[in-house]
C-alpha cells in the first residue's frame, strides 16, 4: 500500500459490468473488482438495463476493493467516474423510475433518426452538438418515447443517464458532466449549455435535465447511508469524471497530436484528440468533450466483444467467448472468401444506420464454424478500418495507433487489427484504459486542475507489426466489404419496416 500518497478509486460504469480500480498517484493499480449485470432485450431492437442493479454494483465494487485492499477511508484521495454513453432514464416527480436504462445499443428509434436526417433537422442539430443522428442518441430516443409512450414521456420530471442515476443514489441529486452531455445530442458545444433547437425538437425543457458541470467538478457531501455502505467519509471528494471513450484516450496517452486510440470493448471506437470542437459536414464523426482544450473526434461502432459473445453462444455453446478466439488461427486472413458484416444491432460509424442488419457473405459448403469465427473477428476490425479511412478523408490521419479494451488480451485479434490497418498497433501494459483515464482526471481535478492533464504515458508494452501479405489481402477485401452495405441497405430498411408491421399486428 502507498500510505504516503493514498489511492484514487476509479469507477467504470460499463455496458456489461461495473469495475472499480484502486490506483495511486503514479498510476499503479493495486487491486480491482468487477461485477457484471445483464443486458435485457425484451423485443427486437430493445436493449435495456435495470438502473438499481447497476447502482448496487457500483457501490459493491467499491466495498470489495476497499475490503480486499485493506484500504481505510483516510487513504482515499478521491472517487472518480468513467461511464458508458447515450443511456436514457426517465424519472417521475417523486424520483421513481418510469423507464429502465435504455442503452446505446437500443435501436427502436431507427425510423425517427432516419426522419431527422431526411428533413435536414438532424444535420442542423449535429453542427452544434457534435452527436451524430442515430438511435444511440438520447435526443432520438426522446422523440421515440414521445411518439410511442406518451404517458411516460408526459410524466417525466427528470431526464438522465445511468451515471446521473448512480449520482442520485450517492448524493440525492443529479449532475451531468460536459463529456456525457456532449453525447446526448442536446448539448451545444460552443455555449457549453443545452441547445435550444435540440430541446425543442425533443419537446423537453431544460428544467427537466440535470445541472451541467465540467468533468473536473469536485463534489463532497455523500448521503450518510451511501457513505456507511461503502466505508467512506461523507466528505470524501468525488469527481464527476467523463464518458468512457474520451477517458480511454487519456488512459493510454492518446491525447497528443497524431495519436489515434482504438478501443474495442462491448462496442468499439476510434478517436483522436483536437484542441477545439471539430465537425464533419455530413455528420459522420462525433465530437465529444474531455476537458479544457481537449476534445475527441472520431467514430464509434456498435460492434466489438458483443459480436464475439454472439458467435460463441450460437456456434460454440458451453465455451467461453475468450477461449474460442485461438480457433480462428486455423483459418487464413480473409477466412477463405467469407465476409461477415457484424451489424447485429444496427450500426453507428461509418454507416450511421440504425436499421442495418448483419450479413454473412460468401458462404460455401467448405466453410466451417472456425471460418465464421474468423470472419466475425475480422468484421469487427473492418468496421474500425472504415472509420479510420473516414477520418483520413476528414484530414485527421493517424500517425500512431494505440489500442485498448478487452480485445487487447487476444494476440490474434490484435494482429488482425495491425494487418488490416497496415500499421503498428501498440497495446498498453494495462487494458483498463477508461478507468485509468478517470483516475488521471480525478487527480488533476482534486489538485485544482494544475499541470498537465496527461500524467502517465505508456508507449505500449507490446507492439504488433503488420504482416504485409495479410495487409494486402485485407486492402483488397475492404472495398468489397463496404460495397455490400451500399447494395443491401435498402433491403435492410425494408426488413426493419416489415418487422415493425408484424410486431404491431401481433399486439
Amino acid at each position: 500500500m502507498n500510505k504516503e500518497t493514498g489511492i484514487i478509486l476509479a469507477v467504470d460504469i460499463g455496458t456489461t459490468s461495473a469495475k472499480t480500480l484502486a490506483v495511486d498517484a503514479s498510476g499503479r493499480i493495486y487491486n480491482s473488482h468487477a461485477i457484471g449485470y445483464p443486458l435485457n432485450t425484451p423485443q427486437p431492437g430493445y436493449a435495456e438495463q435495470d438502473p438499481d442493479i447497476i447502482s448496487d454494483a457500483v457501490m459493491d465494487t467499491i466495498v470489495k476493493v476497499m475490503t480486499d485492499g485493506g484500504w481505510k477511508r483516510e487513504d482515499i484521495i478521491c472517487v472518480t467516474f468513467s461511464s458508458a454513453n447515450h443511456s436514457l432514464i426517465l424519472l417521475d416527480e417523486g424520483g421513481g423510475l418510469l423507464t429502465p436504462s435504455i442503452t446505446w445499443a437500443d435501436q427502436r428509434s431507427a425510423i425517427q433518426a432516419q426522419r431527422l436526417m431526411e428533413n435536414g433537422t438532424g444535420v442542423s442539430i449535429y453542427s452544434r452538438t457534435g452527436t451524430p443522428i442515430h438511435p444511440m442518441s438520447p435526443l432520438v430516443k426522446l422523440i421515440w418515447m414521445k411518439e410511442n409512450r406518451p404517458e411516460l414521456f408526459d410524466a417525466a420530471h427528470l431526464i438522465i443517464g445511468i451515471k446521473e442515476y448512480v449520482w442520485i443514489k450517492l448524493f440525492g441529486y443529479a449532475l451531468m458532466d460536459y463529456s456525457l452531455a456532449s453525447a446526448t445530442g442536446l448539448f451545444n458545444l460552443e455555449k457549453l449549455d443545452w441547445d435550444a433547437e435540440a430541446l425543442q425538437v425533443a419537446a423537453i425543457r431544460a428544467e427537466q435535465l440535470p445541472r451541467l458541470v465540467p468533468t473536473t467538478e469536485v463534489v463532497r457531501g455523500l448521503l450518510p447511508g451511501a457513505a456507511a455502505r461503502m466505508g467512506l467519509n461523507v466528505d470524501t471528494p468525488f469527481v464527476l469524471g467523463a464518458q468512457d471513450g474520451v477517458l480511454a484516450n487519456l488512459g493510454i496517452g492518446a491525447v497528443e497530436d497524431g495519436v489515434m486510440a482504438v478501443t474495442i470493448g462491448t462496442s468499439s471506437a476510434a478517436r483522436m484528440s483536437v484542441k477545439q470542437p471539430t465537425f464533419d459536414a455530413q455528420g459522420r464523426l462525433f465530437c465529444y468533450a474531455l476537458a479544457k482544450e481537449h476534445w475527441l473526434v472520431g467514430g464509434p461502432s456498435n460492434n466489438g466483444a458483443i459480436v464475439l459473445q454472439w458467435i460463441s453462444e450460437r456456434l460454440f455453446p458451453g465455451k467461453r467467448a475468450e477461449d474460442i478466439i485461438p480457433l480462428a488461427a486455423e483459418v487464413p486472413a480473409g477466412a477463405n472468401g467469407l465476409l461477415f458484416m457484424p451489424l447485429l444491432s444496427g450500426e453507428r460509424a461509418p454507416f450511421w444506420d440504425g436499421e442495418a442488419k448483419g450479413v454473412m457473405f460468401g458462404l460455401t459448403l467448405a466453410h466451417k464454424e472456425t471460418h465464421m469465427l474468423r470472419a466475425a473477428l475480422e468484421g469487427v476490425i473492418f468496421q474500425i478500418a472504415a472509420i479510420v479511412d473516414l477520418m483520413k478523408k476528414a484530414g485527421e490521419a493517424p500517425q500512431e495507433i494505440r489500442a485498448s479494451g478487452g480485445f487487447a488480451r487476444s494476440p490474434l485479434w490484435c494482429q488482425i487489427m495491425a494487418d488490416m490497418l497496415g500499421m503498428p498497433v501498440s497495446i498498453p501494459e494495462s487494458v483498463e484504459s477508461s478507468a485509468l483515464g478517470a483516475a488521471q482526471l480525478g487527480l488533476y481535478a482534486v489538485e485544482g486542475c494544475e499541470g498537465e492533464l496527461l500524467r502517465w504515458k505508456d508507449g505500449g508494452a507490446v507492439v504488433y507489426e503488420p504482416n504485409m501479405a495479410n495487409a494486402e489481402r485485407y486492402q483488397s477485401l475492404l472495398p468489397i466489404y463496404l460495397s455490400l452495405y451500399e447494395q443491401l441497405k435498402g433491403q435492410m430498411r425494408d426488413i426493419t419496416r416489415l418487422e415493425a408491421w408484424e410486431t404491431a399486428g401481433s399486439n
